[in-house]
């Protein structure tokens, strides 16, 4: 398990986890932001120069999820992870990368008042050896609380959320161990994927409306919208799975098999194993039906009819070539063929 306390810089999140570790038993530290600064060694500086932000890069990302996994696997336990969390694509990748290795993570997030966090920043500053760089630091810190604060409507929604405005790191420590122990900081809700060991096949389904804008949900447990679909399991036929994937996913059951549009081969791209990728042209949706979706809260956040100019701000570069490539064998009655999204033959 893991105990993720979030929050914005001078919330408290680090002298908490430092307590919390003696409170709960058999808990290991880990802090990503030694992460972030390993990578400051392995990469060239045209690379770190690149981002503000080391969270920014997918490598620090993946490393967390390794990095945690690892340890729980040599020391078993609890690990009590301070880091601040703000843009919810980022928890949604590692918290879904967690799950995905089966690591239960509940979330705690330290919200103090903003006149004593903006105060703790000060104070911290002032006492640094290097005035210009801690002033500098200061700054950094300061324009990230007005993110924070953004972000709390959904880090409300998600984590347990306690205020520490008029307490010790002491006595946050043994409220958090209190809401950890008491089920109030319940197991985060993303999905279990189970990571592939393999090539897999892939179905997804491009379901229209009456205005011929596509349908795209909004994953929990990875970055990025996508069609309804997954993985085709065993011995099921692909465009049946489809349809599966449509029913579980938000809850309509197409009435006719869908017409296959393309093929797509995607080439193996560590960490993931490629595969064959379908999409299937589910047909229109009447009003009446699109009123009529239920989303999994565990699994989809969202759901939007689009055009393909929106979707070209919404989909990993990857998916939206195949959407392009899936809409003009659509509008040609045909089915393509690609590798890497890339007509073949």
């Amino acid at each position: 398990m893991i105990v993720w306390i979030n929050g914005a810089f001078g919330a408290g999140k680090t002298s908490t986890a430092r307590e919390l570790v003696d409170l709960i038993p058999n808990s290991t530290l880990y802090d990503p932001e030694l992460t972030g600064g390993f990578l400051d060694l392995l990469l060239p500086q045209k690379r770190r120069d690149e981002v503000d932000d080391f969270q920014d890069l997918p490598m620090w990302r993946r490393m967390v999820v390794d990095t945690a996994a690892a340890l729980l696997a040599e020391v078993g336990g609890v690990l009590v992870v301070p880091m601040t969390l703000i843009r919810q694509e980022y928890r949604d990748e590692i918290f879904g990368g967690l799950a995905a290795r089966r690591i239960e993570v509940r979330h705690v997030v330290l919200a103090p008042d903003e006149t004593i966090l903006r105060a703790r920043l000060d104070s911290r500053a002032a006492g640094e050896d290097d005035p210009e760089g801690a002033e500098r630091a200061r700054q950094w810190c300061h324009a990230r609380i007005e993110p924070f604060r953004h972000a709390l409507g959904w880090l409300a929604a998600d984590a347990y959320t306690l205020d520490n405005s008029a307490l010790t790191p002491a006595e946050t420590a043994e409220a958090v161990a209190e809401a950890v122990h008491a089920g109030l900081a319940a197991p985060c809700g993303i999905v279990q994927t189970p990571e592939p060991t393999g090539e897999t096949l892939a179905a997804g389904v491009l379901l229209f409306d009456e205005q011929d804008r596509f349908l795209l949900v909004d994953p929990t447990y990875k970055p990025g919208w996508e069609f309804p679909g997954g993985v085709v399991e065993p011995g099921e036929p692909p465009a049946r799975a489809g349809m599966r994937e449509v029913t579980e996913e938000i809850g309509i059951e197409l009435d006719a098999v869908p017409r296959l549009l393309l093929v797509d081969w995607e080439r193996p791209q560590p960490p993931g194993y490629g595969g064959l990728r379908l999409l299937f042209d589910g047909g229109r949706l009447p009003s009446a039906e699109a009123d009529r979706l239920v989303l999994p809260g565990a699994e989809l956040r969202g759901w939007r009819f689009v055009t393909e100019d929106e979707a070209a701000e919404m989909l990993p570069p990857v998916r939206y070539r195949r959407l392009r490539w899936a809409l003009r064998a659509r509008e040609r009655g045909t089915v393509l063929n690609l590798e890497a999204g890339v007509p073949v033959g």
